[in-house]
């Protein structure tokens, strides 16, 4: 058992999961907020031997060192490497903290709203951000039936989208660290990024935070009359190239502004950022209470 669970921001856990944590901890905290500063975090979780952490602030050294009493780390979000995770954790794992991480909660809700967001462009529903009515993407409205799909990252969420869009008739094109056996087993081809984008009429980033693929030379083999959907926590491309990019006939959906990367082009006409996390549902947050509170239970069973 710990002697205290400091959970340092709101985790989103379901309410028996923060019920739960006091089965494990002779303390539990929670805080409301997240803090602003290295030095707020690191007044935070004071003595504590556990800590909680979300996707929204940074853990690292400089937090770290003024906690020797640590000695677990749940990240209550999606853990794929050290370089995308918001904890450093080769510096805990190197003064002998465990860090663990879950994944896999909320691509359910990620792959309906990539489904969502490219039925309303092509059939033309709903309003632009001036409320002017959307018109389909070919003047006409048209079905995903044909529509030759791009994905750049085929991990789980990447290739559940693959999955769905495909189930909807597109023609799946994606690009990989390497070419997947799975993957070509159901017809999907395996293409480098510059390809991707020259051939794909929608291209569909999923990345992990901070990993760019899409630079000046990809926007220019991209060309016009693209549709670009972001489903990762950052965004996947430079900003310079995306800004004259997103300028001509293209569209741009994010849902959120974390993804979007610069609030100045949320009222751009042609982007569609609804500033709410897709995978924020209420199933999400059920697998997730699962997932952390298995990962503690996991870290008792090696002590």
């Amino acid at each position: 058992m710990f002697k205290k669970i400091v959970a340092v921001e709101p985790l989103n856990l379901i309410p028996s999961a923060e019920k739960a944590l006091f089965d494990y901890a002779e303390e539990v905290i929670f805080y409301p907020d997240s803090p602003q500063s290295a030095e707020e975090m690191a007044l935070r979780i004071g003595d504590a031997d556990a800590v909680l952490i979300s996707y929204i602030s940074r853990l690292g050294e400089d937090a770290l060192e003024k906690c020797p009493n640590v000695k677990y780390i749940g990240m209550c979000c999606s853990l794929y490497s050290p370089e995308s995770a918001n904890v450093d954790i080769r510096y805990a794992n190197a003064r002998g903290i465990t860090v663990l991480g879950v994944r896999d909660y909320g691509d359910e809700g990620v792959v309906e709203y990539v489904v969502s967001e490219l039925v309303r462009c092509l059939h033309g529903f709903g309003t632009e951000n001036d409320g002017v009515p959307r018109a389909p993407w070919d003047g006409v409205p048209r079905e995903i039936t044909g529509t030759k799909v791009g994905i750049v990252g085929l991990g789980k969420s990447g290739g559940m989208i693959a999955d769905a869009l495909r189930f909807f008739g597109a023609e799946i094109s994606y690009f990989a660290r390497s070419e997947k056996e799975d993957a070509k087993q159901k017809g999907y081809r395996f293409l480098p990024v510059r390809e991707l984008v020259r051939e794909s009429e929608v291209i569909v980033t999923c990345l992990n935070r901070g990993v760019v693929l899409l630079h000046e030379e990809e926007f220019a083999a991209m060309g016009d009359r693209k549709i670009l959907i972001n489903t990762g926590l950052s965004p996947a491309w430079d900003e310079e190239p995306f800004e004259k990019w997103i300028a001509q006939d293209n569209r741009c959906y994010c849902d959120t502004l974390i993804a979007l990367g610069n609030e100045r082009f949320l009222n751009h006409p042609h982007v569609n950022c609804m500033q709410v996390s897709v995978g924020r549902t209420r199933q999400a947050f059920v697998r997730l209470s699962e997932k952390v509170l298995a990962n503690i239970e996991n870290y008792f069973k090696t002590q």
